[in-house]
C-alpha cells in the first residue's frame, strides 16, 4: 500500500507493507535513526517521536496510521548544524549518558513542553515516566527539562539564551537536594557532548 506523510518537513510518498510500524519505516524507508527500537512492547520509549505535536511511541503505531500527518524526530528539531532548546538542555546540563534513550527522551520532552511549557518537577518526572533510562539515574534530565522550560537559573544555562528566573523560586528550591550542592554542578567539560 502506499502511504503519503510528511517526515521532518519533507513529504513523503511510499510503498509499505500494511504492518510495517512506523519506527521500522523511519528507520529503514526513511533512513532516519534517532528513533531507537528499544524493546518492542512500548516500555522503553526510546522510539518516541511527534505525531502532529503529539509525542508517541513509533513502535505502537502503524506508518499507514500516520498517513495524512506530519512526523518530526530528532533529526528535525532544528535546522542541520544546530539543536533545539531542549537538546541545548540535555547536552548543557548533561542529561544523558550511554545516549540510546536520549532522542527519545527529547522528543517526549518536546511534547511535554509544549502542552505544560512552565512544568514543575513532578509534571516533568511524570511526562517523562514512559521513557526509561538505564544509566543516569533522571536527576539530570530532569534538570535538563527545566532548564529548557527556562526555570533553571543554576548551572551550566544560567548565562545562555534558555535561562529565566531564579533557582529560588522555581520547583527544586526546596529539599535534600537544593542544599547538598547538587543542584549547582553542571556536567564536566569533557561529557558536555551529546552524541545521539
Amino acid at each position: 500500500m502506499r502511504v503519503e506523510l510528511t517526515v521532518n518537513g519533507e513529504r513523503r510518498s511510499d510503498e509499505v507493507e500494511p504492518r510495517l510500524l512506523l519506527v521500522h519505516y523511519l528507520r529503514e524507508v526513511c533512513g532516519l535513526r534517532a528513533a531507537n527500537v528499544g524493546c518492542d512492547t512500548t516500555s522503553c520509549g526510546a522510539c518516541t517521536v511527534l505525531l502532529d505535536g503529539e509525542s508517541v511511541k513509533s513502535c505502537t503505531v502503524l506508518a499507514a496510521q500516520a498517513a495524512g500527518q506530519q512526523v518530526t524526530t530528532a533529526e528535525g528539531l532544528a535546522p542541520p548544524g544546530e539543536l533545539h532548546p531542549v537538546q541545548r538542555a540535555f547536552r548543557a546540563e548533561h542529561g544523558l549518558q550511554c545516549g540510546f534513550c536520549t532522542p527519545g527522551m527529547v522528543m517526549a520532552a518536546v511534547g511535554l513542553l509544549a502542552e505544560h511549557p512552565r512544568p514543575t518537577e513532578a509534571q516533568v518526572r511524570e511526562g517523562l515516566e514512559g521513557n526509561l533510562c538505564r544509566c543516569t539515574g533522571y536527576h539530570n534530565i530532569v534538570r535538563a527539562v527545566l532548564a529548557a522550560s527556562g526555570q533553571l537559573a543554576a548551572g551550566p544555562l544560567a548565562a545562555g539564551p534558555l535561562a529565566a528566573g531564579p533557582l529560588a523560586a522555581g520547583p527544586l528550591a526546596a529539599g535534600p537536594l537544593a542544599t547538598s550542592g547538587q543542584l549547582a554542578a553542571g556536567p564536566a567539560p569533557d561529557q558536555a557532548g551529546v552524541s545521539a
